[in-house]
């Protein structure tokens, strides 16, 4: 199948997705990415081999726009961009697939509706809201099913995945716990969506009840079958861990790799472009999204 012409949306404080996203696609200029304001992109882009650790035989990111046109030139140099934008609608016509690489979900809809209307498929980053009424904005603005393909990148970090072994000698799960820095509307979701993805016997979600400030939150969520406590540490180190509890032992998995995950989010995206019906269900992502937002109660 022919290459795919990828649009690039960026940045929203704290996000430097627009410059490794693009990277995975493209490979990158070292000498301009040095200069990325995320030291952790350089570093972890230089342990890769490129043109062979890329995802260059499934498309390319040819556009580029963020909200400071030069924001947007310094992407393009550093994550070898053809084409700076001054409107993102722009796109529109001269690209196959979006990647909304921006995690502000209040702008989201708004961002997303040109290329919603327009047809064309887009990743729109973790959360896809952070209100159930804005998720479901944004999925009947859909000109097809699963024209929306949107998830925290670390539901396909293979690091937090039980194996075969340890579900085995854990035995059936109870509960889980999950602890992440920053944020609970930005980064809770980076926990909860590897758990929830593993759980498919949780059963239905009764309760989410949190206490603390949005960037110290604890968080305890009842599934019929599964307790969940979670917390966001705001800029208090803490290791992006999630723990699994079972009637014969527990796990901890902790996550390491950004690069991997990354690529694997954005390998999916590709494969949900040729193959709609494998895109995550709608109903999962709701689910999240409506923890997310009982959270901030």
């Amino acid at each position: 199948m022919s290459k795919l012409r990828i649009g690039v949306i960026g940045m929203s404080e704290g996000n430097g997705h627009p410059y490794s996203w693009s990277a995975i696609f493209n490979g990158y200029n070292a000498g301009y990415m040095k200069d990325c304001p995320f030291p952790a992109i350089p570093e972890y882009l230089a342990k890769q081999k490129f043109p062979e650790d890329s995802l260059g035989h499934s498309g390319s990111v040819t556009h580029v726009w963020a909200q400071d046109r030069k924001i947007s030139e310094h992407i393009a140099l550093s994550s070898n961009i053809a084409t700076v934008v001054d409107d993102m609608k722009e796109m529109v016509g001269n690209v196959d697939a979006i990647l909304l690489a921006r995690d502000d979900a209040e702008n989201h809809y708004e961002m997303a509706l040109p290329f919603l209307k327009a047809g064309i498929p887009i990743f729109i980053d973790k959360p896809l809201a952070i209100k159930t009424s804005e998720a479901k904005k944004i999925w009947d603005a859909q000109q097809y099913a699963n024209q929306v393909f949107s998830c925290s990148s670390l539901r396909y970090a293979n690091e937090l995945l039980l194996t075969g072994d340890e579900k085995k000698n854990i035995g059936e799960i109870k509960l889980v716990e999950g602890s992440v820095m920053k944020k609970w509307e930005t980064y809770a979701i980076h926990v909860l969506e590897p758990l929830v993805a593993q759980l498919p016997s949780r059963g239905k979600l009764m309760s989410v009840k949190s206490i603390g400030s949005s960037y110290q939150k604890q968080t305890l969520v009842e599934w019929q079958n599964v307790s969940g406590y979670f917390k966001t540490t705001g800029n208090t180190p803490s290791p992006l861990e999630i723990k699994f509890f079972g009637g014969k032992g527990n796990v901890t998995k902790t996550f390491s790799d950004s690069f991997n995950a990354f690529k694997n989010s954005l390998a999916e995206f590709i494969k949900v472009i040729r193959h709609p019906e494998q895109n995550i269900a709608q109903e999962e992502t709701m689910e999240l999204v409506t923890i997310l937002e009982r959270g901030l109660a």
